[in-house]
């Protein structure tokens, strides 16, 4: 037996009323989901405890296991791992974003808004070049920059302390004064990051083309050096991480799964969907036992508040992703079992993340159930079990 989580980033949702009362997943065309649904388990799990924040981060270390509560030191060290940067344990780890903030002229810094906390879904190689001229400025024996994947970046703070910093995808259309670090040094560089990054060549190009800047800094998810157990060795599983975003890849490095790369995969509406099934389809054909496959779209279409762009997104993990791996392991004559969920959802309506459970779906090629639902939200809550803890959602995939 084979076995595959299949998670959409942020895929649950609220209800709204230009889809007559459904969310973006019950609305969406999903005829491959719906189908698995009949021969499936499906149900709500709580992926975050109280207490802790809705973020990628902790939600993807239940699904994949982990007690949030007890093996979550930050986002940013987990990211760190993923770029290969090692850790000393004096060491802070420091998301830094680039975002796009407004430019009217003539007002203090603190005036300004958030518009976008992606900057446009800024390619690596243009960012790699705006990060370069920041660390001209900034960079010394304490700061210590590293360049990412796309507008998601990291600072290393030698020997500094863990602090309380705003997330920029909660604060979008906000006036950015309350919710700058209270830390003097960071306040300094991304406010003279403005300065800097507003007119550069790359971005004075991408005004042109009607695309976001990405004009300022920002700083946020503070954590220390990660300690994690091996996946392997928890669940007699050898595992293989598909993600084009580098916490995922992170949490990969820490567990000790493989990370496997896929040309186009990054992290947007128009990734490498078929490329990131097919590679699924080829680790466990190659030996692996299990694969997580993380697509990250429709997380990123809940933040920039597009209901037809999530919608999309859904329809994408359906046709893509999901059908493409059922079609290539049925025609390969493969046992498996599939989980299909999000990590937590992203609403539209508040375009950042929320603690609600989530709508999952357990599928075995192998016991064919016969049910009268489809996997969205309200049915999942209506006619499925409730899992509170959800770091032990993965034993019921692994349950034989």
């Amino acid at each position: 037996m084979k076995y595959i989580i299949i998670l959409g980033d942020g895929m649950a949702d609220w209800e709204i009323d230009k889809l007559g009362g459904k969310t973006p997943l019950e609305y969406a065309n999903t005829p491959e989901m719906d189908k698995m649904a009949s021969m499936s388990r499906i149900g709500l799990a709580k992926m975050v405890p109280e207490g802790m924040k809705p973020g990628s981060d902790t939600a993807n270390l239940a699904v994949m296991g982990y007690y949030p509560k007890k093996y979550y030191s930050g986002r940013s060290p987990l990211e760190a791992l993923s770029i290969g940067v090692k850790l000393k344990d004096t060491d802070i780890a420091i998301r830094t974003n680039l975002v796009t903030i407004s430019e009217e002229k003539d007002i203090p810094f603190e005036k300004r808004t958030i518009i976008d906390h992606s900057s446009g879904e800024i390619s690596t190689k243009d960012a790699a070049v705006l990060i370069d001229e920041i660390k001209k400025s900034f960079e010394n024996d304490e700061f210590k920059f590293y360049v990412g994947t796309s507008y998601r970046h990291l600072l290393i703070w030698d020997k500094g302390e863990v602090c309380d910093l705003a997330q920029p995808h909660d604060h979008l259309t906000e006036t950015i004064g309350p919710y700058l670090p209270k830390n003097p040094a960071f306040k300094h560089m991304m406010e003279k990051s403005f300065e800097i990054l507003n007119n550069h060549p790359i971005n004075t190009d991408r005004a042109k083309k009607g695309l976001n800047k990405a004009n300022c800094l920002w700083f946020w998810g503070a954590g220390t050096k990660p300690a994690l157990d091996s996946f392997e060795k928890r669940t007699g599983k050898k595992g293989a991480m598909i993600s084009a975003v580098d916490l995922l890849k992170g949490i990969a490095v820490g567990t000790g799964m493989t990370n496997i790369e896929v040309e186009g995969a990054n992290g947007s509406l128009e990734t490498n969907y078929e490329g990131k099934a097919m590679a699924a389809v080829k680790a466990l054909k190659d030996g692996y036992d299990f694969v997580y496959v993380h697509v990250e779209a429709p997380d990123e279409m809940g933040h920039q508040g597009s209901i037809e762009k999530k919608i999309k997104a859904i329809e994408n993990l359906d046709q893509r992703v999901i059908k493409t791996v059922n079609r290539e392991l049925e025609k390969a004559g493969i046992d498996y079992r599939m989980a299909v969920l999000p990590d937590h959802p992203t609403p539209i309506k508040v375009r950042t993340h929320t603690n609600e459970a989530v709508p999952y779906m357990l599928y075995d090629s192998t016991n064919h159930l016969d049910r009268d639902w489809h996997y969205n939200e309200r049915e999942a809550k209506e006619k499925g079990d409730y899992i509170a803890d959800g770091y032990t959602f993965i034993k019921r995939l692994f349950e034989e």
